[in-house]
């Protein structure tokens, strides 16, 4: 029987948006969407994950490292990797918004329509998945061996995954912000989801809700 979970977690606005509008090298998740993270920028528990000193801890400091654990693999869409402008990957391939040594550690499978060979970064390697979102899923759960698998964003993947019946939890980190355009998390999801919330967590800039999914 397979107990490995299928996991979303996101960082949204109130208004629903997981990135704001006009995506850029400048402003990766788009205008005003770098306040959607200064909930998690300070803690210790994140910045541990990407190799930074200090930090603090409070409510959310649970949540990061739940979020963290017993992940085996991680699915993200083209608009997560970027660049923003997507298209062919061209003769000088972007290599991701992360340096030479991304925070992953892990099995990344990105979606795209555009082939390309498989990118190894330290102890990342990505595969780039063109024939759709059910092949990601099997081949990440198939590397992350009886572990869980890590929707990671943009909110465009999530909301594929959701409307196909593929996701068992859900997790939002909701900030205190309004964005007015971008990328908005259940966009053409529909009705036919149905979540039971787990619980709700409240912390400092953020409220944590955590939904399962209801077959």
């Amino acid at each position: 029987m397979d107990m490995s979970k299928v996991r979303a977690h996101i960082s949204i606005s109130l208004d629903r948006y997981g990135a704001g509008p006009n995506e850029s090298h400048e402003e990766p998740l788009g205008e005003g969407g770098e306040q959607l993270h200064d909930w998690v920028v300070e803690l210790k528990a994140w910045r541990e994950q990407h190799s930074m000193d200090g930090g603090e801890e409070n409510a959310s400091t649970a949540i990061v490292e739940e979020s963290l654990a017993n992940i085996g693999a991680e699915i993200m869409g083209r608009d997560k990797f970027g660049p923003p402008e997507g298209g062919p990957w061209g003769d000088d391939p972007w290599q991701g918004w992360w340096g030479l040594d991304p925070p992953f550690n892990m099995p990344v499978f990105v979606l795209t329509h555009h082939e390309r060979e498989p990118l190894t970064l330290s102890g990342t390697t990505f595969t780039f998945v063109t024939d759709g979102i059910e092949s990601a899923l099997a081949q990440a759960k198939e590397a992350a061996d009886g572990k869980d698998v890590l929707l990671g964003g943009g909110p465009d993947s999530i909301n594929q995954y959701l409307a196909a019946g593929l996701v068992d939890e859900i997790e939002l980190h909701v900030a205190p912000i309004l964005l007015g355009g971008g990328k908005r998390l259940f966009e053409g999801v529909g009705p036919d989801l149905k979540l039971e919330q787990l619980r709700a967590v409240e912390a400092p800039g953020v409220a944590h809700l955590k939904y399962r999914v209801v077959r």
